[in-house]
C-alpha cells in the first residue's frame, strides 16, 4: 500500500470523526436535551472509566483468575471501597495506589 492511501485513510478518518462530533454541536446546540438523555449522558465517563480499567485490573485471566487474585484486583477493591464511604476521589487514588505497592511487595 502507498503512503497516499494511508494518509488519505488518516484524513478520512479525521473528518469523518470530525463531522459527527460536529453534528451534535450543530442539530442539537441551540436546543435542551430531553431529559432521559441527559440522565443516560452521567454515565458515560464512569462507563467508559470503566472499560479501561477492568480489562487491566482483572488480568489475562478475567474473572477465572479471582481464586488468586492479583495485587491490581484487591487494591482496586481496597480503594472501591474508601471511595464508596469517603467520596474523595484523590485520596482515593493515593489509597489505591498505596495499596498496590503494598500488596506487590508481599505478595
Amino acid at each position: 500500500m502507498s503512503s497516499a492511501w494511508v494518509w488519505l485513510t488518516f484524513a478520512m478518518g479525521g473528518v469523518i470523526t470530525f463531522l459527527q462530533r460536529g453534528s451534535f454541536i450543530l442539530f442539537v446546540g441551540d436546543r435542551e436535551l430531553p431529559e432521559p438523555v441527559r440522565r443516560a449522558l452521567r454515565y458515560v465517563a464512569p462507563a467508559a472509566f470503566a472499560a479501561i480499567v477492568a480489562p487491566r485490573v482483572l488480568g489475562d485471566e478475567g474473572l477465572s483468575g479471582l481464586g488468586n487474585p492479583d495485587p491490581r484486583l484487591l487494591a482496586a477493591v481496597v480503594a472501591g471501597l474508601f471511595m464508596w464511604r469517603f467520596r474523595n476521589m484523590a485520596a482515593m487514588l493515593v489509597v489505591g495506589m498505596v495499596a498496590f505497592w503494598l500488596l506487590r511487595w508481599v505478595m
